[in-house]
């Protein structure tokens, strides 16, 4: 079944634009809406897999919209349009669990690319975007992991022992030692015991704000 989306611009020409791209691509645009209000009411009504809304908009913005569908907890995807390359709003679409945040001059490049990582529950952010603001992506490899795995090797990171380790999770060492495995071979990691807390120590950053 084609991916339905609903899609939401206050200007005219960008609209049609990417309306006509999205079909020509055999996407399911199923509505399109000229400002923020009407948008948040086609995707309560519809309930599209996404919609890509710009962020400055009549009534409600595009991250307003985002906000009033989780607290609603419609479970449409939000991917974001737009010119700025704002850091603020690169915090709020984050916390606001929007799944891809595309500037506008790179709309027509990106998009597909951007669908394919949402419709396969990753965020697609652009990299002039991440660039420009100097951001620190998580590794694509973390990704990858479990949550159990990447608490392990949060604990890791923090000097745990195998045996603290499973204390803390209600788990074997043997079980640990298990996930430590899997991490190794998901992270290409040498088999080397020291090899986990090296990574671990390398990227605490993405690992310490996990919860």
């Amino acid at each position: 079944m084609s991916t339905s989306i609903i899609i939401a611009d206050d200007h005219p020409l960008i609209l049609k634009g990417l309306n006509d791209f999205l079909i020509e691509k055999k996407f399911n645009v199923i509505a399109s809406a000229k400002n923020g209000k009407e948008a948040f009411t086609l995707i309560s009504a519809h309930q599209p897999d996404l919609a890509i809304l710009d962020i400055q908009m009549p009534i409600l913005t595009g991250l307003q919209v985002a906000e009033k569908c989780k607290e609603a907890n419609l479970n449409t995807k939000i991917i974001i349009i737009t010119f700025e390359k704002s850091e603020e709003i690169y915090i709020k679409a984050k916390s606001l669990g929007i799944y891809g945040y595309i500037l506008k001059e790179f709309a027509i490049a990106e998009i597909e690319h951007c669908i394919a990582n949402v419709l396969e529950e990753r965020s697609y952010f652009s990299p002039e975007l991440i660039e420009y603001l100097e951001i620190k992506e998580t590794p694509e490899d973390l990704k990858t992991l479990t949550d159990t795995e990447m608490k392990v090797l949060k604990f890791i990171v923090k000097s745990k022992t195998a045996k603290e380790i499973a204390n803390v999770l209600c788990i074997s060492d043997r079980t640990v030692e298990k996930h430590k495995s899997n991490i190794r071979h998901k992270l290409k990691l040498e088999s080397n015991p020291s090899s986990i807390a090296l990574f671990a120590k390398e990227h605490q950053e993405f690992l310490l704000e996990y919860t």
